[in-house]
C-alpha cells in the first residue's frame, strides 16, 4: 500500500527551509495540488511571517529584549511543523497551526 503522503512530502518539507523554500513549495504544489503539501506549505507560511511580523515589531517598538523569547518560540514551532512534515503527520501547529489553515487560504 502507498503512502499517501509521498507525493507532496518532498513539497512539504521544502516549505520549512525558511521563507523562499516555503514560496518555493507553493511553486511545487501547483500544478499537482497535493493537500498534505498544501497543509504543511501553509503551516511553514504562517511560521515564516510571524515571525518576520513578530521581528520587525519588536525592532520599531524597541523591543529588543524580546528576541530571545521570540526566537525560541519560532524554532520550537518550526522544529515541530518540521518533524511532522517528516513523519507523515498532518498535526496543525500548537496554539497557532488552526488559524495558519483558515487564514493562508489563498495557498491551494
Amino acid at each position: 500500500m502507498s503512502d499517501p503522503s509521498a507525493p507532496g512530502k518532498t513539497a512539504a518539507v521544502v516549505a520549512y527551509i525558511t521563507i523562499v523554500g516555503c514560496l518555493i513549495a507553493i511553486t511545487m504544489n501547483i500544478e499537482e495540488k497535493n493537500e498534505y503539501a498544501r497543509f504543511h506549505i501553509r503551516q511553514a507560511f504562517g511560521i515564516h511571517v510571524l515571525f518576520h511580523a513578530l521581528a520587525i515589531l519588536m525592532t520599531y517598538a524597541g523591543y529588543a529584549y524580546l528576541a530571545i523569547p521570540v526566537y525560541l518560540f519560532y524554532f520550537v514551532i518550526w522544529i515541530f511543523g518540521f518533524l511532522q512534515a517528516l513523519n507523515d503527520k498532518l498535526k496543525p501547529l500548537p496554539i497557532v497551526g488552526k488559524y495558519f489553515q483558515k487564514w493562508f487560504t489563498f495557498i491551494s
